[in-house]
Parts: C-alpha cells; sequence; structure tokens
C-alpha cells in the first residue's frame, strides 16, 4: 500500500512539473527574462540593505598618558563611583553598560561598549585590538600635571591621530582635560593650544621618518602653515571633567553623540 501511495505521488509530481513546463514555454522570452531579472535585483537589493543596516560601533575608547585618570573616569561612567580616586590599571578595563547617570531614565537606553586602555608605553599597542569596532576615542590629560607630561602626551596624541583605522574610518576623538576640579588645573583652550604647538614640532621631525616608517600611513597638518586641529580628517574637539567629582556631562555629551541612546 505504501508503494502504490508512493508511486502515485511521484506520478503527481511529474505531472506538476510537465504542467510547469509548458507554462513558462507559453510565456514569451522577453517577459521571462524581466521576470528571472525583477528577481535578481530584487535579492541584491535586499543583500545592499543588509550590508547597510549592520549594527552600528557602540565602542567608546578611553586612552591616554598613565595617571591621567582615565580608570577613574571608566568607573564613574559605569557606577558612580571613584574607586578612591587612585586605580592603576595594567589591563584593559572593558565592559557593557547603560552609563551610570542614565540609569534612573525610563524607556529602552543603548548600553555602551566601554573600554580603558593602560597607558604604559608597553601597553599602548592593545589600543589597535579596539579601534576597528571604536564609535569614538577618548584621549585624557591631567589637566593639573600637564606641562610637565605636555610633551609625552602630545607625541602619544600624533600617534594615534596618525593611525591608519581613525583617519580612514574617521573616528571621533575627544581630548579630555581631567582633574579640573583642581585650583592650578589648566584650562583646555591653554592645553589644546600647547598640544598643537607641540605636534607642529612633531610633524616636522617626523615627516622626514615616514617614508622608511611602515606604521605611520598618514602626515598630520597643511604643508606651510602651522598645526591647528581642525586640519585633521576626523573631527578633533577638546572638554574638560573631573573625575574625582562625577562632573563628566561634556564625556557623557561626547558618548551619546556617537552611541545614540
Amino acid at each position: 500500500m505504501e508503494t502504490d501511495g508512493f508511486e502515485q505521488l511521484k506520478h503527481q509530481i511529474q505531472e506538476w512539473l510537465r504542467e510547469a513546463e509548458k507554462l513558462i514555454h507559453q510565456i514569451p522570452q522577453t517577459q521571462l527574462y524581466a521576470a528571472i531579472g525583477a528577481v535578481l535585483l530584487t535579492t541584491f537589493l535586499l543583500l545592499l540593505v543588509r550590508l547597510f543596516k549592520r549594527t552600528k560601533p557602540n565602542t567608546v575608547v578611553l586612552t591616554g598618558l598613565s595617571g591621567s585618570g582615565k580608570t577613574v573616569l571608566y568607573y564613574q561612567l559605569r557606577d558612580g563611583s571613584s574607586h578612591q580616586g587612585t586605580v592603576t590599571s595594567m589591563e584593559p578595563n572593558e565592559g557593557t553598560f547603560v552609563l551610570h547617570s542614565e540609569m534612573s531614565k525610563m524607556g529602552k537606553i543603548k548600553p555602551v561598549h566601554m573600554v580603558d586602555v593602560p597607558g604604559h608605553s608597553r601597553l599602548r599597542p592593545k589600543l589597535d585590538e579596539f579601534l576597528p569596532q571604536a564609535a569614538g576615542l577618548v584621549f585624557v590629560v591631567d589637566a593639573l600635571e600637564f606641562l610637565p607630561n605636555c610633551r609625552a602626551a602630545s607625541e602619544y596624541l600624533y600617534d594615534i591621530l596618525t593611525k591608519a583605522n581613525v583617519v580612514r574610518k574617521k573616528i571621533p576623538v575627544l581630548i579630555l582635560c581631567n582633574k579640573v576640579d583642581k585650583v592650578t588645573a589648566h584650562t583646555k583652550e591653554f592645553i589644546r593650544k600647547q598640544l598643537e604647538k607641540e605636534i607642529d614640532k612633531l610633524r616636522t621631525s617626523r615627516t622626514a621618518l615616514s617614508a622608511a616608517d611602515i606604521a605611520s600611513e598618514y602626515t598630520l597638518g597643511v604643508p606651510g602653515e602651522a598645526f591647528v586641529f581642525s586640519q585633521c580628517q576626523n573631527k578633533v574637539t577638546v572638554a574638560e571633567a573631573s573625575g574625582l567629582t562625577g562632573e563628566m556631562s561634556q564625556l557623557e555629551q561626547f558618548i551619546r553623540e556617537h552611541v545614540k541612546a
């Protein structure tokens, strides 16, 4: 009985296929080709839409010299605690969370993937691991001890601004002047001008080496003009914060500008 049923089904399918073949032959070739073209075009467009609808990056990277206060800022953003104010990290702090200041807000809020990259010179290459996914980069500067560290900060910032990933993807950079709650802290305008002056000196000395330096694929500024951050291909802005007091409104604004809530 089962064999008879199978044979009946087989004959029925063959009959359907013959009918379908007849119908196809009755359709004019131009209409048939047009239908096939429409199917292929629709498939291509759907793939294209899917490609462009990929999830936008939600990673914001904190970096800068050791002692600038990156890790305190990270913990303030995550849970509103300064962790006693002194935290030295030798491994990246990484987490995905809703900003602490937004915890009381109603509705669904998109979490941010925050990464705090250690500032020690030997550990800075870890930054390259996170740049391909970065929606924004925060370069933290110690506004209190800025002058003794100005040269070192400028060199590190120069290296960041000439990285291929930063330039090609036009990753926005926020220069965040931390510890501005202290009376003797330098203003963001002063820090910006000093960094521009130091980077202007650096690009002159490094331009001659760039041809031999495979890692440095890009140069900064406009030939014959003094360097300013507005000449960068990516957007570079300057802001202020205090990790100890929790005053980070400008930092949070930068984060939400590039990782929409």
